[in-house]
C-alpha cells in the first residue's frame, strides 16, 4: 500500500509507504501526475516518507515501480527520503547516481525540513 498525496500548488509528491506496494500503488499514482505534468515542466520534489521499506507485493510490483522510475525521474527536480531506517537512509548515495533529481536523506524529526527544501527548488 502506498499513500501518495500531490500538493498541487507547491508542485510536491508525498509517498508513505506502509504495506507491500501493488501495481495498482503506481497506476493510482500516475493518474494523479500526468495531468500534473500536462500543465506544468516538472514536479519541484518527491518526498518518500517511511518507516521502513516495506518490499513489492509481487514481481509486476516491482517492475511497475522501476518503470515509474524509469519513466519520471527527468521530471523531478529534488527527491528527499524521510526516514531513519538503515536501508533507506543510504538509498540516497545509491540512488544520486542513477536518477536525474537531486537526492537528499532527512530524519524523521526533519519532516518539515526536507519539504523547505522541496519548495526551494520551485524558485
Amino acid at each position: 500500500m502506498l499513500k501518495h498525496t500531490l500538493l498541487t500548488g507547491e508542485g510536491i509528491l508525498i509517498l508513505e509507504p506502509s504495506d507491500a506496494l501493488e501495481a495498482a500503488d503506481f497506476e493510482a499514482m500516475i493518474h494523479d501526475i500526468d495531468p500534473y505534468l500536462a500543465e506544468h515542466e516538472s514536479l519541484a520534489g518527491v518526498m518518500i516518507f517511511a518507516k521502513a521499506f516495506p518490499g513489492w507485493l509481487n514481481l509486476e510490483a516491482a517492475i511497475s515501480h522501476l518503470q515509474l522510475i524509469k519513466n519520471y525521474h527527468q521530471n523531478i527536480k529534488r527527491l528527499a527520503i524521510v526516514s531513519d531506517n538503515g536501508l533507506l537512509t543510504a538509498l540516497p548515495k545509491f540512488a544520486a547516481h542513477m536518477v536525474h533529481p537531486d537526492v537528499k536523506h532527512f530524519s524523521e524529526s526533519e519532516y518539515e525540513d526536507a519539504l523547505s527544501w522541496l519548495k526551494e527548488a520551485r524558485k
